[in-house]
């Protein structure tokens, strides 16, 4: 690791307090495949073993907060309040909020890519720093991590009725609104057939409103649904 890129870890492992874990598990987190791809002589990893193991973290934390914050909820209900708090816009948010973009290690051509793709991209990774933390620390650490970053948002996901079916609601309002049922195509897809990525986007006849990317082409649409309420200012 550069001395410049080194002090930036150092910082952002101080602010999240593993100020003693190793280094090395932090910028493997932040390692994107593509960057591996473009540097094939250097002794180094991807994060997608971490992502894996984070988003089990995640999920596991995110299951106790919610069964212990609402003992009255059902199954279904906790079930919809978790995926709208692991989601990709959410964890993305929570990413970008933590200014870990600016320590993701790219590719050049993936460098310059900015919009969807970036966001998908930013909520790997936070999920990767989960697994890194929790291997380095402990699983005490790792779940005050997501503690301070996660579990504040609930609040917000139950009033705007997050948790929600996002395509049903789009739906209802893009009815209601314009008198257009909305559909969805997807428009890109990678990752091996195991851990398939997908990118779709919610179309109002021609109109492409938003774009939502995840593990399956359900909760890409999903995701895509609820920024295509968000970008009509129908989720209020």
């Amino acid at each position: 690791m550069n001395e410049d890129y080194t002090k930036h870890l150092q910082q952002f492992a101080q602010k999240l307090e593993v100020a003693t874990m190793d280094l090395s598990l932090l910028r493997t987190a932040f390692t994107h495949r593509s960057y591996v791809n473009e540097h094939r002589g250097d002794p180094i990893e991807h994060n997608e073993r971490l992502e894996f193991l984070g988003d089990a973290v995640l999920e596991l934390a995110v299951t106790r907060f919610l069964y212990d914050k609402y003992p009255d909820s059902t199954e279904g209900e906790l079930t919809s309040y978790r995926a709208a708090l692991v989601n990709t816009n959410t964890i993305s948010d929570a990413a970008s909020k933590l200014d870990m973009n600016d320590l993701l290690l790219l590719s050049r051509g993936e460098s310059r890519d900015t919009g969807r793709a970036r966001q998908y991209i930013l909520a790997n990774t936070f999920e990767a720093v989960i697994g890194a933390i929790y291997l380095g620390m402990g699983y005490d650490d790792a779940q005050r991590f997501i503690a301070v970053n996660i579990f504040p948002l609930v609040d917000e996901v139950v009033r705007q009725r997050l948790w929600q079916d996002s395509k049903s609601r789009f739906q209802e309002e893009a009815q209601e609104h314009v008198s257009i049922t909305p559909r969805y195509a997807i428009i890109a897809e990678d990752g091996p057939d195991h851990d398939k990525r997908f990118v779709v986007g919610a179309y109002l006849d021609e109109e492409l409103v938003a774009e939502g990317a995840g593990r399956s082409k359900q909760e890409a649409e999903q995701s895509a649904a609820q920024c295509a309420l968000e970008t009509k200012g129908w989720n209020a």
